[in-house]
């Protein structure tokens, strides 16, 4: 390879990656579900002829692209390459050759150039509805999580298959909104094979080998180097976390070799009853993202980046779930992953990640209709609507954690115009939480206040998806914990932290998300910092003084010069 092909090559892996982030925008501009629209929950990625993902879109969570890498040998072997044709398009929400569950509808587009089979797009998106108990916890298998769709061709040689459709409809609460959807990832994958097709004719390439083995071969060496670079050895992590019922143990045995890291989960919990389980591409999902934030986060995301990680778990373990499992909230656990991959990791590479955050998204869905315990208003209508919304994450070895932002899962919190507008839900608070981010030399992220109703005439069930009401995040290096989660009702009724829960007319749930753990004592605490903080309201003077090392002058003292609008 010369010289200049290498500098060709470098500049053809850049297109290709910008290609991918064309086409993850165009499907947040077409999609019409707001999970998709608003907090980007989606992936998209472009593979070779042999099914190897070579780029992955920045906008999009790794627990969807990260199982996405291993879902497009999955539509190969299904459909069989004599049975691939221009113009197909194929899906599924395989739960287990997909992303993790149902709710996940992966779309995937061979690209041919000059009528060969040059590579494919993949694209996945979580959709509002599938059909089914609807998205909860709820359900006892995964056969009652909803409409079930194997790989299959969406359209064939151009043609969209109109019984397909028929069926979808038929089965989900929200058909417009899930067919709108499918029908955006199918147009995101053409606009990116339509990218692709542009740079493969500027080069003069005939097929995508070249730059793959450009791609792979880079990608796997520098992983390696950095992995290699490292003490090799061997530690165990553990988190215990709320579960449905019952707590669930984590344990995972981190061991550093010569070309690899094994992750091993051993040890942690069984099966749950309940929709909580995590198929093993979804834990592998997480647990190669953790490690690749921690060990190589400048190397792109790929198939040989991806490789050296090896995660093994017991089958039937609740990270190993098998078919018919119910895995509807399989984020819930599967988002706890990396803070127990960090417990075990900062023993063996101290000072390098941060103590335990906030872990899953704080997500609930509204199922609103006409209230029944009395007349509705002519105009009261039923609708399904999803909320995706952040806890704080931990504090960093050098820098405070950051506030309601959702780590692992990196997407965005979805603005209270955009939930309202798509249904009769009224979101009456929404606020950082003071005091909820834990004490340390670097303070844990703030969680979020998040009071939700209906609006006059409705009553609705709210599906939860929470954590940390009995386990909150733990602090590293003698931080303290983060906020734990608190649930309550307008009425003085008690909410759990997950399942589908009945709220009746005129009620208001009222939760506050859990905020994630401090770093290093809180004695060594900046004064200046704990003063800023409350300046701005992040903790109370009552807080400052019980947990830091400033006295009750200094507090006021920056509190006055906060109302005369000086900078603290």
């Amino acid at each position: 390879m010369t010289e200049h092909s290498k500098v060709a090559y470098q500049v053809m892996w850049n297109r290709m990656i910008s290609v991918v982030e064309e086409q993850a925008q165009a499907l947040v501009r077409t999609a019409f579900s707001t999970s998709v629209r608003e907090a980007g929950d989606l992936s998209a990625g472009v593979y070779n002829e042999a099914g190897d993902m070579l780029a992955q879109a920045v906008t999009g969570t790794p627990g969807h692209v990260n199982a996405m890498a291993d879902a497009v040998g999955h539509f190969i072997r299904r459909i069989g390459r004599d049975n691939m044709f221009q113009g197909d398009v194929y899906l599924s929400n395989d739960p287990w050759e997909g992303t993790g569950h149902k709710h996940d509808i992966t779309v995937v587009t061979p690209s041919f150039h000059n009528g060969a089979l040059i590579g494919f797009f993949a694209c996945t998106a979580h959709v509002t509805d599938i059909g089914g108990r609807g998205f909860g916890a709820d359900a006892n298998d995964v056969h009652e999580e909803g409409l079930y769709l194997p790989i299959m061709k969406f359209a064939d040689r151009g043609t969209v298959d109109q019984t397909l459709l028929a069926l979808i409809r038929g089965n989900v609460r929200e058909p417009d909104q899930l067919v709108g959807d499918i029908y955006a990832l199918a147009n995101c994958n053409e606009i990116g094979h339509r990218r692709l097709i542009d740079m493969v004719e500027e080069f003069g390439l005939a097929d995508l080998t070249g730059i793959s083995d450009f791609i792979l071969t880079n990608s796997r060496e520098a992983t390696l180097a950095r992995i290699n670079a490292l003490t090799p050895g061997s530690a165990s992590g553990h988190l215990r976390i709320d579960g449905y019922d019952t707590p669930i143990d984590l344990h995972v045995t981190l061991t550093i070799e010569k070309d690899r890291i094994l992750s091993d989960w051993d040890g942690t919990s069984g099966l749950d009853k309940k929709g909580i389980n995590v198929p093993l591409v979804y834990t592998k999902a997480y647990a190669c993202y953790a490690l690749k934030c921690a060990i190589a986060p400048e190397i792109p995301n790929n198939a040989a980046s991806l490789a050296p990680f090896e995660i093994t778990a017991p089958e039937n373990s609740i990270v190993n779930a098998k078919f018919p499992a119910p895995v509807a909230l399989r984020h819930v656990i599967g988002h706890m992953v990396p803070d127990t991959v960090y417990n075990a990791l900062d023993k063996l590479l101290p000072n390098t990640v941060p103590a335990e955050g906030a872990g899953c998204l704080c997500n609930f869905q509204v199922s609103l209709r006409p209230r029944m315990d009395g007349d509705a208003p002519e105009d009261a209508v039923r609708a399904e609507v999803l909320t995706f919304n952040s806890g704080g994450s931990g504090a960093r070895p050098t820098l405070d954690g950051m506030n309601a932002t959702a780590f692992p899962s990196g997407v965005m919190t979805m603005p209270v115009e955009a939930t309202e507008q798509v249904g009769p839900v009224l979101i009456w608070r929404k606020e950082l939480r003071p005091d909820s981010g834990g004490a340390g030399e670097f303070r844990g992220g703030l969680g979020q206040y998040m009071d939700v109703g209906a609006r006059e005439g409705h009553e609705f069930d709210i599906s939860l998806m929470l954590d940390r009401v009995d386990h909150p995040a733990q602090g590293r290096r003698e931080g303290g914990a983060g906020g734990a989660t608190r649930l309550a009702r307008s009425d003085g009724a008690a909410v759990r932290g997950k399942g589908k829960q009945f709220i009746p007319h005129g009620t208001v749930v009222q939760m506050g998300f859990p905020g994630g753990a401090g770093y290093g004592n809180p004695n060594r605490r900046d004064p200046a910092r704990v003063k800023r903080d409350v300046a701005l309201g992040y903790i109370t003077p009552e807080h400052a003084a019980e947990h830091y090392n400033i006295s009750a002058d200094e507090i006021a003292e920056a509190l006055s010069r906060a109302k005369r609008g000086e900078i603290v």
